[in-house]
């Protein structure tokens, strides 16, 4: 990891991850490499002392255990938003398609009682908020200062900028904006994330703190939630 290190410490730093949780975590549909999830339990930590955690593409639940697990006094809350039915790269034909997300009564991707039951079983309920719709239909009715924002829906360039254009103002001073799956090169991978990261770079609202594999996430520098970012 590089960048911000400077964990909170002490009484205040995220616990190590219990067996159970683990054991969860790995049996759980998702793309969140184990160091990455770690990275993102830190970060959560940290930013429950500015405001509630949204992240937008909760797909079946994985990256919510790492957000959730995070979650150590009363008022510390993740909403996790998505449609459910699935992003580009997860419809048929496509590389991470997976067919046990089809609802065999519509024919059409449904990942959300996937995500009801993993944060049932962790015992998250109280913590892991879902919120089932579009990004920007949300957006446009959200009002609630952001201690982080974790960006991982689709990677569509339109998709993507969308979540940006809806949600990346909504960060608190102080608070993190972070982003997954960010190739700068586009052998390893599409590059609307990376767009994004470079997007919030120059904006000037946000300062690089860190990363970890594909996880990239800056700080909000100037500026207050709901002031906007270009």
């Amino acid at each position: 990891m590089t960048g911000d290190e400077n964990w909170p410490g002490g009484a205040d730093s995220p616990p190590e991850l219990p067996a159970e949780l683990v054991a969860l975590i790995g049996r759980t549909k998702g793309f969140m490499p184990a160091a990455e999830g770690t990275a993102l339990t830190r970060l959560a930590a940290e930013a429950f002392r500015i405001g509630p955690v949204l992240e937008i593409g909760s797909y079946c639940g994985k990256s919510a255990l790492y957000l959730g697990a995070a979650a150590r006094i009363p008022g510390d809350i993740v909403f996790t938003l998505d449609h459910h039915r699935g992003s580009e790269e997860t419809q048929p034909g496509w590389e991470h398609h997976d067919p046990e997300t089809v609802d065999p009564a519509t024919g059409r991707i449904d990942t959300l009682p996937f995500l009801r039951q993993t944060i049932a079983e962790a015992g998250f309920e109280d913590v892991v908020v879902p919120i089932v719709g579009e990004s920007a239909t949300v957006a446009r009715h959200w009002r609630t200062p952001l201690g982080m924002l974790f960006v991982d829906g689709g990677h569509g360039a339109a998709v993507a900028s969308a979540d940006y254009d809806g949600w990346a103002h909504w960060v608190a001073g102080g608070g993190i904006l972070a982003i997954h799956d960010v190739f700068p090169d586009p052998a390893d991978g599409g590059q609307p994330p990376y767009h994004l990261w470079l997007r919030a770079l120059e904006s000037g609202a946000f300062t690089e703190a860190g990363r970890e594999g594909s996880l990239r996430w800056l700080r909000r520098t100037t500026g207050r939630a709901g002031d906007p970012v270009v």
